[in-house]
């Protein structure tokens, strides 16, 4: 599955992370890859609750 992922600069340094198709699904890191990372594991705890809702 694809998904867009947009990613800002946070204003303490590092980057945050949303995927606008989940409502509320959001990550953060101090690098990219980081930043990356976090979010795909943001993004199948999401599938996960709305799995079980």
């Amino acid at each position: 599955m694809k998904l867009q992922v947009v990613i800002h600069p946070a204003e303490e340094g590092g980057f945050w992370a949303e995927i606008p198709a989940f409502a509320g699904c959001v990550s953060e890191g101090e690098t990219l890859e980081e930043t990356l990372s976090n979010v795909k594991e943001a993004a199948e705890g999401w599938l996960e609750v709305a799995a079980e809702n």
